[in-house]
């Protein structure tokens, strides 16, 4: 193939050195009229490269939007490729060609310096095998390979748009390369090379006028998706691992992978996402554990999870730390009767069902007690055996979705919510313990962290519509939202840094929900938290009318009023953000009618949760009658095989 390439190679060549006389000046010349004929695949590359930048603005935003779910990003990255046409590996075509044209250029030197003409002598020399003046063909090289890497940060859309890091990678792979090609290839071949490293600037630039950058590029969007990022990144708590070093959790990592697969017959595993789930789970892994002799496995992926230390006193949890990757792997390589999870989008994603086994039944626990055609994406729960529904709304809900999108029926338990279950009998204790009472009422301020909430949209008038009434008002905002806007955050507190905190109290210490069940009005826009207020301590919510948080664009088509709606004005009132002043008035009515409003959200309450006080053991025996059902079933197998 490459005496082919040569032949069709020295038809340019000979011509460059017929017109010039030189073999030097020949190589010259035949550099550019091989870039002139690559100019419309250049104009290609250019083309792609903006449309990379085009769309790097989304892409910030994605880092943004689900930072730290790498999966999610990627996944996400790609759908945005797609739509934009960006493909990924061309820019690596040119470099490809250039290889090729190399080993082709091998026989046209050799032709050159076999022919013994006067001059050709140093064409043919090799640095490693001849030494002398030849070794100054790997310093031109790597030269020619620096200055071209200093021209592209500046001068090409994509790679000036690039992190150090990548920067720093691609222009030291092409010093590196360019070195090695001028050690071990003919000087001839080797100055080739320091003419397409060098023509290739001026390709740049001339790409540039053709296709300027300015004009398809919104560089000022750009720049403040960067600053998005990079703001959000600088507040991470803990350093990034260097590259170089080794993951000191890579080795208990593998350690319990491994342990997990020596372990056969596993009946049950929960899988978790972190240590917050836990109190989903809880309830459940307790009655398993008080009503059987089941072995609970449990798989997270925080290594800090308090798993490990519940099953330091719980000899039959037997808990894994599994990282976000390897989850993956070992989550299609399940071998289990029964798998229990918060996780939404089973199979959607990267975490898929097992394809080691297909039988088994895989449970989805909710982790809120709300509308599911709202707050969920679209077929989120289509690849799941059962659901622990929360109440009957689930089940209607459930059920008219599978209607809708012509998904397999699944099971639907009644299962209930244990973590309610403990937070009244949490509350409970706290007005037992006279820590519900106050010399005054205090009013709680407890938004979502979506784009448009409370403390974006309404928070000072808010605030200036509740002072002056004699009531305590506390600002707790979603630790996510501390995390990703704490410029918007700590501005917010600047501007009432003058009000008395016993007045005015804004919370920065999330440890603790006291404040959430000690409150006397809630007020929030489209959080959840509003279920787990109203339902423990049977006091009214005020519910500001932002941006609705929605999750699938098609839950008007499904057909069926969401909870997330119908409960706003059951438990409390809505109120209009441009009214936002209005909700002093407001508070103070709902103040004066505490016993009405206790009345009517029992009543609710009572319609909208199964088994009210008994979720831990409704959703426990359900997970047991699993396991013994599957039991039953491979035994049976067993008997008739």
């Amino acid at each position: 193939m490459f005496s082919a390439i040569a032949s069709v190679l020295q038809l340019i060549m000979q011509p460059c050195y017929d017109l010039t006389g030189n073999w030097w000046v020949a190589i010259l010349l035949f550099t550019v009229i091989v870039k002139a004929v690559l100019m419309p695949m250049a104009v290609w590359v250019q083309w792609n490269s903006i449309k990379m930048v085009q769309i790097m603005p989304a892409i910030n935003r994605l880092k943004v939007k689900y930072f730290g779910d790498r999966e999610t990003i990627g996944e996400k990255q790609n759908e945005l490729n797609k739509e934009a046409g960006y493909h990924p590996l061309l820019s690596l075509i040119p470099l490809a060609i250039q290889i090729i044209i190399l080993f082709g250029l091998v026989d046209v030197v050799h032709s050159i310096t076999d022919s013994g003409t006067p001059g050709t002598e140093f064409l043919g020399m090799v640095p490693v095998e001849d030494g002398g003046l030849s070794w100054v063909m790997p310093v031109l090289a790597g030269l020619s390979a620096v200055l071209l890497g200093w021209a592209q940060n500046r001068i090409n859309p994509l790679q000036r748009e690039q992190s150090k890091a990548e920067k720093n990678m691609t222009n030291g792979l092409s010093i590196g390369l360019s070195l090695v090609l001028g050690v071990f290839v003919a000087a001839g071949m080797a100055f080739y090379w320091i003419c397409s490293n060098l023509t290739a600037i001026g390709v740049q630039a001339l790409c540039n006028v053709i296709m300027p950058p300015k004009k398809y590029i919104d560089y000022e969007d750009l720049a403040a998706s960067r600053a998005e990022l990079e703001e959000l990144e600088s507040l991470e708590g803990e350093r990034k691992k260097k590259w170089w070093q080794r993951d000191p959790l890579a080795k208990r990592e593998k350690a319990d992978y491994k342990r997990f697969f020596n372990v056969v017959g596993k009946h049950i595993v929960f899988y978790s996402e972190g240590s917050g789930f836990y109190k989903y789970f809880k309830g459940a892994i307790a009655y398993l554990l008080g009503h059987s002799d089941v072995v609970v496995h449990y798989v997270t992926n925080d290594p800090d999870d308090q798993i490990f230390a519940i099953a330091e006193k719980q000899p039959r949890i037997f808990p894994y730390y599994i990282g976000e990757k390897r989850a993956i792997t070992l989550m299609m390589k399940m071998d289990a009767d029964v798998v229990v999870t918060t996780l939404g989008d089973l199979d959607n994603y990267y975490i898929k069902r097992s394809y080691v086994r297909d039988d088994i039944e895989y449970v989805y626990m909710f982790h809120h007690m709300t509308s599911l055609p709202l707050t969920s994406t679209k077929g989120e729960y289509e690849h799941y055996d059962t659901l622990l529904c929360v109440g009957p709304h689930q089940v209607a809900e459930d059920e008219r979705m599978e209607e809708f999108y012509r998904t397999k029926p699944k099971r639907h338990v009644k299962a209930g919510y244990d973590l309610i279950d403990e937070e009244i009998e949490n509350y409970g204790r706290l007005v037992a313990e006279g820590k519900a009472d106050h010399e005054r009422p205090v009013v709680l301020i407890a938004p979502s962290w979506q784009e448009d909430n409370i403390l974006d949209s309404c928070a000072d008038d808010m605030i200036e519509g509740m002072r002056g009434r004699g009531w305590k008002v506390i600002v707790r905002p979603h630790p996510e939202y501390t995390k990703r806007y704490r410029p918007r955050w700590e501005a917010l507190q600047a501007r009432w840094a003058d009000v008395p905190e016993d007045e005015l109290y804004f919370e920065r210490d999330f440890s603790s929900n006291e404040t959430v069940f000690t409150s006397d009005i809630l007020i929030t826009d489209w959080s959840s938290v509003f279920c787990e207020f109203a339902f423990s301590t049977l006091k009214p919510c005020i519910f500001m009318d932002t941006k609705m948080k929605v999750q699938n664009p098609e839950w008007e088509e499904i057909g069926i009023p969401p909870t997330d709606i119908t409960l706003r004005n059951r438990v409390g009132r809505s109120v209009d953000p441009a009214d936002a002043r209005s909700v002093g008035d407001v508070a103070a009515e709902m103040l004066a009618t505490q016993s009405e409003w206790r009345d009517a959200i029992e009543q609710v309450r009572s319609e909208c949760i199964f088994n009210l006080g008994h979720g831990a053991e409704a959703s426990g025996e359900y997970l047991l009658s699993a396991i013994l059902e599957k039991q039953a079933a491979r035994n049976s197998a067993q008997e008739q095989g």
